[in-house]
């Protein structure tokens, strides 16, 4: 059996199992995922969808349907394509369309730790695992108030234990309730995941640029790719403000003892921080990390750090294979692209 990761074009990102010899479209709508379909034939492509991740049977199709400049690039029809490994699809709709919506997750309060006086740890006990894409987030209703904040999962997919990285904000509504009314065994709701920043399948060299509390999604990449392995060198720059904000290097430092070719700096841009590399990130992507933008570059960080990174690969005139990136705001997840 094969699990297929459909990611519609409004975030939502929901997974179906197929059975052996079934179509992605065939599972799908056995679980209620109206993906656009017309013909079921090969004839019409309304059905098309784009492979990030995987393999599979292509099935027969007319080319008014799918060109084969189309299928070399990784498109398939759905009603035809049969998975010969996981996928990753990215379907021409929005969930919505599609007759779905994101899960709705129930959870338990496992723990609430303070990395920091500017981070909290939350990690979550699921009902059951939870199904994501490392990088992606989940929108978690903060009990008592009718409202949710969203985060990046920091833990891999897959486990019954979801792990996240929380800035402590004075007076912020997450932040309040985990420091004064948050107790083990609390029910907490989650919604998700979403997200079109999550690791692609890896091709050529990655770099990874993390703002923050943005450590948090390269924690589950790095995870998961501890888990499959890399043959590509992979190499994590975490940009902090101040001393007090670096925290996980420990996990930082088992992942690169534990994933081959895998190597990461951090730095604090405070001018009065005695850590051996002050600046921004930007002032430290090496040379060799950028391989004349043969790199597949992930970011994750305040707007401002977008900015500067798109900035700073224009000054050195290199435009990177592909650029992942993820904003947040204070008080979470904002947009992705």
């Amino acid at each position: 059996m094969s699990t297929v990761a459909l990611n519609f074009e409004d975030g939502v990102t929901r997974f179906v199992a197929c059975r052996p010899g079934e179509t992605v479209a065939d599972a799908s709508y056995r679980l209620g995922i109206n993906i656009p379909l017309d013909c079921r034939d090969g004839a019409c492509g309304t059905c098309r969808v784009f492979c990030e991740s995987g393999r599979f049977d292509p099935g027969s199709y007319i080319e008014d349907a799918l060109t084969d400049e189309e299928a070399a690039q990784g498109y398939g029809l759905a009603c035809q394509m049969r998975p010969q490994s996981d996928l990753v699809l990215a379907v021409a709709a929005s969930s919505e369309v599609c007759k779905t919506r994101a899960a709705a997750l129930k959870g338990t309060i496992a723990a609430v730790r303070r990395l920091s006086d500017t981070t909290f740890g939350l990690s979550v006990e699921t009902e059951e695992p939870v199904g994501f894409l490392p990088g992606q987030y989940v929108n978690i209703a903060v009990p008592g108030s009718g409202q949710a904040r969203s985060y990046s999962f920091s833990s891999v997919p897959g486990i019954g234990r979801a792990e996240f990285l929380i800035r402590n904000i004075p007076g912020g509504l997450m932040s309040t309730y985990l420091a004064e009314g948050a107790e083990e065994g609390a029910g907490l709701d989650l919604t998700g995941p979403s997200g079109s920043f999550y690791l692609r399948e890896i091709r050529r060299p990655v770099l990874m640029l993390a703002g923050g509390t943005g450590l948090a999604p390269f924690l589950s990449m790095l995870g998961k790719i501890g888990e499959t392995g890399a043959n590509q060198p992979i190499h994590l720059v975490y940009g902090v403000t101040h001393d007090a904000d670096l925290v996980e290097t420990e996990a930082l430092e088992e992942a690169a003892g534990r994933i081959p070719g895998f190597s990461f700096a951090t730095c604090v841009a405070s001018p009065e921080s005695g850590h051996p590399k002050r600046g921004y990130v930007t002032e430290h992507l090496a040379d060799e990390h950028l391989h004349g933008g043969d790199v597949d570059t992930y970011l994750c960080g305040p707007p401002a750090m977008v900015d500067a990174v798109r900035r700073a690969f224009s000054e050195r005139g290199l435009t990177p294979a592909s650029f992942h990136y993820e904003k947040f705001s204070a008080s979470g997840v904002g947009g992705q692209a």
